[in-house]
């Protein structure tokens, strides 16, 4: 992708940092409105994120009703929900249509354009940034990084933004700004989360970069282990042991259910599958429950305890009835597998994490079957998480997104303080930020 000539003589009207989806729906909102508007990003092309996360089949958002969706985002609903009003679900549908891109709801509710594809949706877009049948084109400048304020900023002044490009160091002033630079997750993509230095230095109130939606580590000992006081040679760094990690990382656990403390005296349960990793475990089901689990290791400094119930679809009367069975000649491990179907990674994590006197009773074993304790040391780090948490609070935002000491300034997307689970919440959410930032901006215009 090429990048435009930038103005020298006088700032213009609109820089927005950040060609992701809140970035990208922010310009195509300024632009059918006929303001300018600059796009810059320091990777080589646009949406690079959007297309590596709809790879495999891209989630645009979720079909439930609006109360329900509203309330998955957690603490941050208040703040959230406005800009959901004013984009929400449907309208990313419809958004999606007029870019010719049909769309359809799966079976678990989740919207996915017809093609499954990023791909043919991003070309679309890009097409109507550049080329738009009402507006103003779109002007992209890529193999920009934005390096903060060549000078400190002024509320009123056009903002003097420093950028590194292939031809070293250029400032740039413009009127208004719409920061839409991401979180910390996937930073070869472009959301690194350097922004978060450059805002601290002006005292914009931010909340730690924290991952979202990730996998975790096993705590360093198994049950066995703690029982005997040591840890063994052959245990990993992540807990698991020589023996579990190198027959069973990479296999899922199919048909279980999860259940873990929501810190707030109740309980998260869950069913669905997950992995097993070099280090501990990720996947669908254990991403619904990170933010509790994530939480929990932060509150206490200490393991999570996640329960697996690796027999959902029997009571624990019928397991007990099971394992109490006579087994005549048959070792346990033969008796679990005809008797419960407990075989390969499922009956490997029983024998990982309980102890010989546990395997051997019953009663335990029956209990551990149907609520296994697994202790998880801590989340895998934010590079690796889907998505992050953390990041500009919204207590130093209005309600249009601008920073309340700079109102020149707004701040849309991942980059704001909230997180969300899978399932087209992250993308609806960030699309919507977008459109309420670039009200925003209008209307700091107007005024």
């Amino acid at each position: 992708m090429t990048s435009t000539p930038i103005p020298e003589s006088s700032p213009l009207p609109v820089a927005i940092i950040g060609a992701g989806p809140a970035g990208l729906m922010a310009a195509e909102r300024l632009s059918a409105a006929g303001v300018p508007v600059h796009v810059f990003d320091a990777m080589p092309s646009a949406g690079r994120k959007f297309l590596l996360a709809g790879k495999g089949g891209l989630n645009l958002t979720h079909s439930e009703p609006f109360a329900a969706f509203a309330a998955r985002y957690g603490r941050r609903q208040p703040q959230v929900e406005p800009l959901l009003r004013a984009f929400d679900a449907e309208a990313v549908r419809a958004w999606a249509g007029g870019l010719g891109v049909e769309t359809f709801v799966g079976t678990s509710g989740r919207v996915f354009p017809k093609e499954m594809k990023a791909a043919p949706l991003l070309r679309a877009w890009m097409q109507r940034l550049r080329h738009p049948a009402s507006g103003v084109p779109v002007q992209f400048h890529m193999r920009h990084r934005w390096l903060g304020f060549a000078r400190p900023p002024q509320p009123g002044e056009a903002l003097a933004l420093c950028f590194q490009t292939a031809n070293g160091e250029r400032s740039v002033p413009a009127g208004r700004v719409l920061l839409a630079l991401g979180g910390a997750s996937w930073p070869r993509l472009g959301s690194d989360g350097r922004w978060v230095k450059l805002l601290q230095e002006r005292d914009i109130a931010l909340a730690p970069l924290l991952p979202a939606n990730c996998g975790f580590d096993v705590a360093p000992t198994t049950a066995r282990q703690a029982e005997q006081g040591t840890a063994p040679a052959d245990a990993a760094p992540g807990g698991w042991s020589r023996h579990f990690r190198e027959r069973f990382a990479g296999q899922p656990f199919k048909a279980v259910a999860i259940d873990c403390d929501d810190g707030q005296g109740g309980r998260f349960h869950r069913r669905g599958e997950f992995v097993a990793t070099e280090t501990g475990i990720e996947g669908s089901v254990v991403y619904a429950a990170s933010h509790l689990l994530r939480d929990a290791i932060l509150r206490s400094s200490q393991p999570a305890e996640l329960r697996i119930d690796l027999l959902p679809d029997h009571s624990l009367e019928q397991v007990l009835a099971a394992v109490r069975h006579p087994r005549g000649s048959k070792s346990l491990s033969g008796h679990l597998k005809s008797r419960l179907g407990l075989q390969g990674i499922k009956a490997a994590l029983l024998y990982e994490l309980l102890d010989k006197a546990a395997m051997h009773d019953p009663e335990r074993l029956a209990q551990a079957i149907k609520a296994l304790p697994l202790p998880l040391a801590a989340a895998r780090p934010v590079e690796e998480a889907i998505s992050s948490a953390g990041g500009v609070c919204f207590e130093a935002l209005d309600a249009q997104l601008r920073v309340r000491a700079l109102p020149q300034l707004a701040c849309a997307g991942e980059m704001l303080d909230w997180e969300a689970p899978t399932g087209g919440y992250l993308l609806t959410a960030c699309l919507a930020s977008g459109v309420v930032a670039a009200q925003g901006l209008l209307e700091r215009e107007a005024a």
